[in-house]
């Protein structure tokens, strides 16, 4: 794209080659400045050029990162001849990190080839869904493995290995709308944090007091372990050297990288010649 202005200075934006697919449902405006005399609107629904010389991206998609450049053209003297100045940009696109906690934890289990042990999983996930339900989070489960283990006073013993993650969905999918500080994702997932704790500390309580024998399948204490998981989208990927300002944004890859599947970083392609690669051609 391009644009410019009569008079004895002109200002044009141009784009160099970007690729990628779109970004939504969030808009994002971003501002370039710098001293110039009028240049008209752009006709593009997505970039305008304002009156000060301002390039505006609106409803800002993937594909449109990428290096622009700015052809200012001026004479110093009306009798000068007319003096070219580009001046090039790298342009971005970056999305919040997918952020969620992961959590692992062990119980006693009945025989492994019992039925007893699924049908407890699928009523533990029922639990643990509903518990946080109304801060519009979500637990899945990733890993269910059941295995005879070796305990040195109790010989063998049936253990059950569950883990677990917690995310966050859209506020107003939840059975509450939600609006405010409160419900921005991190501090829905921090309550979310302590509910899942708090029950899991109930349940060693509960079988601590008990005056008769323990049941068949019970939580094992201290085995609860939470850890806070950052995650990009394919394309997309952290580097706080790059991009000091942003250490934790998943911003787009760059030529020469490429990010296939939700990690974190992107990894060095050479063959990669476009913003935002998913696979290294």
């Amino acid at each position: 794209m391009a644009a410019s202005a009569p008079g004895r200075a002109r200002r044009g934006w141009r784009r160099a080659r970007a690729a990628g697919s779109p970004l939504s449902p969030a808009a994002v405006v971003l501002l370039l400045s710098a001293s110039a005399v009028l240049a008209p609107p752009s006709e593009n629904s997505t970039t305008q050029i304002t009156s000060t010389g301002s390039l505006v991206f609106q409803n800002f998609e993937e594909s449109m990162s990428g290096v622009y450049t700015c052809f200012l053209q001026y004479k110093p003297t009306v009798e000068a001849v007319v003096r070219n100045l580009p001046l090039k940009y790298v342009i971005y696109a970056y999305r919040e990190p997918h952020s969620y906690y992961q959590f692992t934890a062990r119980y006693h289990a009945a025989p492994c080839n019992s039925i007893y042990n699924i049908s407890f999983e699928k009523k533990l996930l029922q639990i643990l869904s509903k518990l946080v339900l109304d801060l519009s989070c979500e637990v899945s489960l990733l890993k269910s493995e059941c295995h005879r283990v070796k305990m040195q006073r109790a010989g063998l013993q049936n253990e059950l290995f569950f883990t677990f993650s917690v995310s966050s969905v859209d506020t107003d999918k939840g059975p509450k709308p939600c609006t405010g500080h409160n419900c921005e994702s991190s501090k829905r997932l921090a309550k979310a944090k302590n509910l899942i704790e708090r029950f899991f500390n109930q349940q060693v309580e509960v079988v601590g007091r008990r005056a008769e024998s323990l049941p068949e399948i019970y939580h094992i204490e201290g085995t609860l372990q939470m850890v806070w998981i950052n995650r990009c989208f394919p394309g997309f990927g952290i580097n706080v050297l790059k991009h000091p300002k942003c250490p934790e944004c998943c911003v787009i890859c760059s030529p020469g990288s490429y990010n296939p599947r939700d990690g974190t970083h992107c990894l060095q392609c050479n063959g990669s010649l476009v913003f935002g690669a998913k696979a290294c051609l």
